[in-house]
């Protein structure tokens, strides 16, 4: 039996996009068989032993829970029982391939919703701006190689098939061929066709209709997750203003010390990172996941960092963040931030986490009350840095001040604790030399 695989311990159900292989399809162990898409990424499973498809059991376009049954490899010539309906059984837990591709939907195109190709043939059309679903394949069971796609892209598309009479109809009626679609054998375009293109090129045309955005994939997998968390968690928001002059003074300094190392860019998320990842180490409640009937308190802090993609958000995970240094945090921050928007997380990069930062500095935004992401207990919103006046050391003066907004699950952890760590972070960030003491 293949099973619909777990990736992470959030993960409870997964979309097949499409099937790779056939019912009755010779399939080897390692061998691609059929595409997943999660909340957060979109992956292929490799079968896990070799022999026949026997039954496809969960069509492509279907979502089902982890564990459900989706296919059922057999020995050559042997008669299995073939299922009927949803069945159980036991989640694969695995390590998805070096194909993965995080917050990305499988390549769309005009005429099939997915072009069965090597990772290589990938790769190679990515780079060269070739729309895979376009490229004729002349692999087995048409999957495109990467020599189809250098054909396609030295050559561009093969001419449209048409009979000489369509063709001619086509010519004396200014049609491009190219636009008519072919109802004929292997898609080849017929005089009926031609004549369908000129009596639709006569019509009068019609207002353009509303745009539609489909609700689905990543963006429908942040609100139901969004939604859950909120109907789920008992959950507080917390706010304070942060006077962080002293802050920006030392990013100044910090960015003056490595302007001639290009390697280095340090930003204000990352020294916040710093400041929360200490402070979570002070109060391990904060730091902790709620699994069933417990309240797991992690050792180390896993930081996820909230990153805006077009498709919707994606949170990718810092690991050990309270063991790094500042330059080490930036770096590999960056490096996430880098990846996620390019749809190239690794499962593990977006999974584990035990906290999360979500920023909106870089808007006109002062605060916010951000919504948790389960089964983390705490997550803490960034404003913007903005001067204004306030009370410094008794007199009038234009500082630098920042909202900070704590959420918390209140099931988890009280109003006094929660709000003791966030008076901790806030120190910090007010005073970043206490983050070595």
């Amino acid at each position: 039996n293949v099973a619909m695989p777990k990736w992470g311990l959030t993960m409870k159900e997964g979309k097949i996009t499409t099937w790779l292989v056939k019912e009755g399809d010779t399939v080897h162990k390692g061998q691609e068989l059929f595409e997943v898409e999660t909340e957060k990424i979109t992956n292929i499973v490799e079968s896990s032993a070799g022999g026949v498809l026997f039954q496809i059991v969960v069509p492509a376009g279907a979502v089902v829970a982890t564990g459900t049954i989706v296919a059922i490899i057999t020995e050559p010539g042997e008669q299995a029982e073939r299922i009927e309906g949803i069945r159980m059984g036991e989640p694969e837990e695995a390590v998805p391939p070096k194909a993965a591709a995080s917050g990305k939907k499988p390549e769309k195109n005009t005429g099939k919703s997915f072009a069965p190709a090597s990772p290589v043939a990938r790769r190679l059309a990515k780079e060269l701006g070739v729309e895979l679903g376009l490229v004729p394949g002349s692999g087995p069971g048409g999957r495109i190689t990467e020599k189809d796609v250098r054909k396609y892209h030295e050559e561009g598309p093969p001419p449209p098939k048409i009979t000489p009479l369509a063709l001619e109809m086509a010519k004396q009626a200014g049609l491009d061929i190219a636009s008519i679609s072919g109802t004929g054998e292997d898609g080849k375009i017929t005089k009926a066709d031609v004549e369908r293109a000129i009596e639709k090129k006569d019509e009068p045309e019609e207002t353009a209709p509303q745009k539609m955005i489909p609700f689905t994939g990543m963006r429908k997998a942040v609100a139901d997750n969004m939604y859950a968390s909120l109907q789920n968690a008992a959950q507080l928001t917390a706010f304070t203003e942060v006077d962080v002059t002293e802050m920006v003074r030392f990013l100044s300094l910090i960015r003056e010390e490595y302007k001639r190392d290009e390697s280095v860019r340090v930003s204000y998320n990352d020294i916040i990172i710093l400041a929360v990842s200490r402070a979570l180490k002070r109060f391990p409640i904060m730091n902790s996941t709620l699994v069933g009937e417990e309240i797991l308190l992690h050792d180390s802090v896993n930081m996820g960092i909230a990153v805006a993609l077009k498709e919707g958000l994606i949170v990718p995970v810092l690991a050990d963040a309270d063991r790094k240094g500042l330059l080490q945090i930036a770096k590999e921050t960056r490096t996430l931030a880098a990846k996620a928007r390019e749809g190239n997380l690794s499962v593990d990069e977006v999974t584990g986490g035990t906290f999360t930062i979500t920023n909106v500095s870089m808007f006109q935004v002062d605060g916010f009350t951000p919504i948790l992401k389960p089964p983390e207990t705490g997550i803490l919103g960034i404003g913007r840095v903005k001067e204004k006046p306030a009370v410094y050391k008794g007199e009038i003066a234009i500082r630098s001040m920042m909202f900070l907004s704590l959420t918390f699950d209140h099931r988890i952890v009280d109003g006094a604790p929660a709000n003791a760590f966030l008076e901790t972070a806030s120190r910090y960030l007010q005073h970043p030399y206490l983050i070595l003491s």
